[in-house]
C-alpha cells in the first residue's frame, strides 16, 4: 500500500475516510518488518499488541481534536517509550523505562502513534551508522553506502515510506548527517527548545532532539507543537515570542554567509564543490546577498567536541560499564573514550574558556547575517572506507557539523541535489539560537514549497530611520548600544514630506506620509535584536512613533513616523531629500 504519509496529504487521507489509523498503522508495520532484515533500521519493532493502546485511543479521538491524529513516527532508541526497553545499541545497557520520554508523550497526547525503536550508533557515539551490534544501517537509495548517524534508523523509516517523521538526536551532527544521505529535511532545533528529558545523554549539555521530515513546513509544524519549556529537563529553555510558529513565512531580502574557499573541505569528491556553488545560487536566486565569512574560529570550536574534554562528558554515562563490562561496549567506542579519564578539571575550565572567546567571535561574524550556508558532508563515504578507516571517515562526516551546539546555534539540514550515482547530496542553513523558523522558512523557500503569505520572523527586526539615528548622528548610540547593525541607506517611496520639528535640544525630523506633492527621503535601514525592540520603543518621544513606511522598491518596513499634530512650528526641508543633506546645508 502506497500511502503519501507527509503531515498535511495523511490529515487529509483521513478526513477522506481513505485510511483509518489502525488499517494504515497495522499495513506499515507488516512492511517494515519485511524491510528491516535489509537495513536494519529497527532495534524493537512495535507487535500488534503493543500497538493496540495507542490505536484504541484514537478510536474515541476526532481528527479536529489531534493536530497529529493517527500519524506513525519512529523513536530513536536513546529516547523512552515507557514499556519498551531503552538500548542506546547495547544490549548490556538496556532498561525498561516506565516512562516516556517528555517529547514522546506530547506526540502521543497529539494523537501520533509509535511504530517502534530505532538503531543507532552505540550511545549516539559515531555519526555514520554502522557501530551498532544490532547491524549497520544502509542508505535508503545506495546500498553501498551507510544511513548516517548516529541517528541512523530513524531517517530510513521516513525515507522507505514507513513514517510520517521520526526522532533522532543530534550532539555533534547525528540528526543532520543522516538527513542528507537520505535525502530528508533534519531539524536541529536550538539548545533545550525540545525537551530532551528521557534521553540516554550523549553530552547532556549539549544533546537536542531532532526530527526527521521529507520537508520544511513539516518540520515547523512539529517544532509549534513540541517547543514547550518543559519543567523535568534542567536543560530546557522557553521559546522565544519571535520564534513561535507565526514566524513561519515568507522570506524577503535576506544575506547569508558563504565560508571562504579556503575553509571549504571536500576530501577529494569531485561533484561537491559543483554542487555548492549551485545551492549559493539558488538561495541568491531567492533574494539573499552572499557574504564571504572565515569559518576558521567556527572549525576550531568544533575540534574542542573530541580534542577536549567533552569526551569525559560523554564517559560520564558509559564509563562505569565500560570498565566493568568492556566487551559490551564496541572497540571503536573504546577508543573514543580513551582518553577521557585523563581530563583535568584545568583542562576543562581552559577548554570553556577558550570556547567562551570561539562564541564570541563567532557571534560577531554572525551580526549582520540572517544565516549561513554550509555543505552538510563534505564527501559520503561507503561502507568499505567506513570498515578500513572508521576513526577518520567518521570525522570527515563531522567536518561541517561538530560546532553547532558548542556555539549554541540553531540548523536545518535540507535536500539539495544529487550526485552523479544517485545518492542525495544536502547542504545546511545555521543561524543564532532562536531563529528556527526563520531558517525553516528560508529552507522551504528553497525547496520551492508554499509557505503562508506572512513574513518569515527571526531574532532581529528592521528599523527605519530618517534623522538624528542615522550613522554618525546624535542619536545612533541608542541602535549601536543596543546591537542594532546597518544594513543599507536608501530612500522611501516618493510619498513623503519631511519636517524639522520644534523643539530640541536634539533636533528631530518627522517624515509625514502624504497623497500628493511628496518626494523621496533618503533613509537607512537597521537590524536591532528582536529582544531590545521594546526598550527602543520606550524612548521614542512623542509625536514620534513606530509604523510602517514603504521604500523606494515597496518593500514595507517598521519605521520612524509623525503625528499630524506635531508638525505645528515645524519647518517643511523636503527640497532636501533627506535629514543629513539638511543639516550640511
Amino acid at each position: 500500500m502506497k500511502v503519501n504519509l507527509q503531515l498535511d496529504a495523511l490529515r487529509k487521507a483521513y478526513g477522506a475516510g481513505e485510511h483509518s489509523p489502525r488499517d494504515l498503522i497495522l499495513a506499515l508495520r507488516e512492511r517494515a518488518a519485511q524491510l528491516n532484515p535489509r537495513f536494519n533500521m529497527f532495534i524493537h519493532l512495535l507487535s500488534a499488541e503493543e500497538l493496540e493502546p495507542y490505536l484504541a485511543a484514537l478510536d474515541g479521538a476526532s481528527l479536529q481534536s489531534l493536530p497529529l491524529y493517527g500519524v506513525p513516527f519512529a523513536i530513536k532508541d536513546n529516547i523512552d517509550l515507557a514499556g519498551i526497553p531503552t538500548t542506546a545499541a547495547c544490549p548490556a545497557f538496556a532498561y525498561v523505562p516506565e516512562r516516556s520520554a517528555t517529547v514522546v508523550e506530547q506526540l502521543i497526547k497529539l494523537g501520533a502513534v509509535p511504530l517502534g525503536k530505532t538503531n543507532l550508533d552505540q550511545f549516539a557515539t559515531g555519526l555514520n551508522g554502522t557501530r551498532s551490534p544490532y547491524g549497520a544501517c544502509i542508505n535508503s537509495v545506495l546500498e553501498d553506502y551507510p544511513s548516517g548517524g548516529s541517528s541512523a534508523g530513524s531517517p530510513l523509516t521516513v525515507a522507505l515510506g514507513l513514517t510520517s517523521f521520526a526522532l533522532g538526536t543530534d550532539t555533534a551532527g547525528s540528526g543532520r548527517v543522516p538527513a542528507a544521505l537520505n535525502n530528508l529535511v533534519g531539524l536541529k532545533a536550538s539548545k533545550g527548545l525540545i525537551s530532551t528529558a528521557g534521553v540516554v545523554p550523549a553530552c547532556r549539555t549539549l544533546d537536542c532532539v531532532t526530527t526527521f521530515t521529507a520537508t520544511a513546513p513539516e518540520a515547523s509544524q512539529l517544532l509549534q507543537l513540541l517547543a514547550v519549556q518543559d519543567p523535568r529537563d534542567e536543560y530546557s529553555r522557553g521559546n522565544a515570542g519571535w520564534n513561535l510558529g507565526s514566524a513561519f513565512g515568507r522570506v524577503g531580502r535576506f544575506r547569508f554567509g558563504v565560508p571562504r574557499q579556503q575553509d571549504l573541505e571536500f576530501f577529494g569528491c569531485q561533484e561537491g564543490p559543483a554542487l555548492f556553488a549551485a545551492a549559493v545560487e539558488r538561495l541568491q536566486a531567492l533574494g539573499g546577498e552572499a557574504v564571504t565569512l572565515d569559518l576558521s574560529p567556527f572549525l576550531e570550536a568544533a575540534r574542542l567536541l573530541y580534542e577536549g574534554p567533552w569526551v569525559a562528558e560523554r564517559y560520564s554515562v558509559v564509563g562505569e560499564l565500560a570498565r566493568n563490562q568492556p566487551e559490551a561496549v564496541l572497540p571503536v567506542i573504546h577508543a573514543v573514550l580513551a582518553k577521557a579519564p585523563q581530563v583535568s578539571g584545568v583542562d576543562t575550565f581552559r577548554a570553556q574558556y577558550r570556547l567562551q572567546q570561539l562564541k564570541a567571535e563567532c557571534d560577531r561574524l554572525l551580526a549582520g547575517l540572517e544565516c549561513v550556508l554550509t555543505p552538510t558532508i563534505g564527501r559520503p563515504v561507503t561502507l568499505a572506507e567506513l570498515a578500513e578507516e572508521p576513526v577518520l571517515r567518521n570525522a570527515e562526516l563531522g567536518y561541517y557539523t561538530n560546532f553547532m551546539n558548542l556555539l549554541d546555534y540553531a540548523a536545518v539540514a535540507l535536500p539539495s541535489g544529487f550526485m552523479g550515482n544517485g545518492l542525495p547530496w544536502g547542504v545546511t542553513l545555521f543561524g543564532r539560537a532562536f531563529t528556527d523558523q526563520y531558517l525553516l522558512s528560508l529552507a522551504s523557500a528553497y525547496q520551492g514549497l508554499e509557505v503562508p503569505a506572512r513574513e518569515a520572523r527571526n531574532d532581529r527586526v528592521s528599523v527605519v530611520v530618517c534623522g538624528a539615528h542615522l550613522e554618525g548622528l546624535a542619536l545612533n548610540w541608542q541602535l549601536q548600544q543596543r546591537g542594532a547593525t546597518l544594513v543599507e541607506a536608501t530612500r522611501s517611496s516618493p510619498n513623503y514630506r519631511l519636517y524639522a520639528l520644534a523643539g530640541g535640544p536634539v533636533q528631530r525630523p518627522g517624515m509625514v506620509r502624504v497623497a500628493r506633492d511628496g518626494v523621496a527621503i533618503a533613509l537607512e535601514v537597521w537590524q536591532i535584536p528582536s529582544a531590545a525592540l521594546g526598550a527602543f520603543l520606550a524612548e521614542i518621544p512623542a509625536p514620534l512613533g513606530l509604523g510602517k513606511v514603504e521604500l523606494e522598491d515597496g518593500r514595507w518596513e517598521t519605521g520612524f513616523v509623525c503625528d499630524a499634530y506635531g508638525l505645528e512650528g515645524a519647518q517643511d526641508i523636503s527640497e532636501w531629500g533627506g535629514w543629513r543633506a539638511w543639516l550640511n546645508s
